[in-house]
């Protein structure tokens, strides 16, 4: 469900599979342990194997970014599908989360 990689200040949260209320407190809890990390400044999500979202995964993305911005660091997410953009643009994430290409 989820895998991560931390490289000079930044971590990038892989995750895969259903992202939905059932899943979202547990990677909740693994992300704010790995984000006791006082040198992590920027947190990317990589969302390529994640089939499914739901409301969930947008609230632990904007917890996540609070926790952030909180130390002065940022948010992004990487390969999106369209279905996935979709659901952000209408939630008024990418406002807030940076999306990269």
């Amino acid at each position: 469900m989820l895998s991560y990689e931390k490289n000079r200040g930044r971590l990038t949260i892989r995750l895969s599979g259903e992202l939905d209320h059932f899943v979202a407190g547990r990677v909740r809890a693994e992300l704010d342990e790995l984000l006791r990390d006082p040198k992590i400044k920027r947190l990317v999500f990589d969302l390529s194997a994640v089939s499914f979202l739901d409301s969930s995964a947008i609230g632990l993305i904007i917890g996540r970014y609070k926790a952030m911005a909180r130390r002065g660091g940022s948010v992004a997410v990487l390969n999106t599908d369209p279905r996935v953009d979709r659901i952000f643009e209408m939630a008024g994430l990418y406002q807030i989360v940076e999306k990269l290409a």
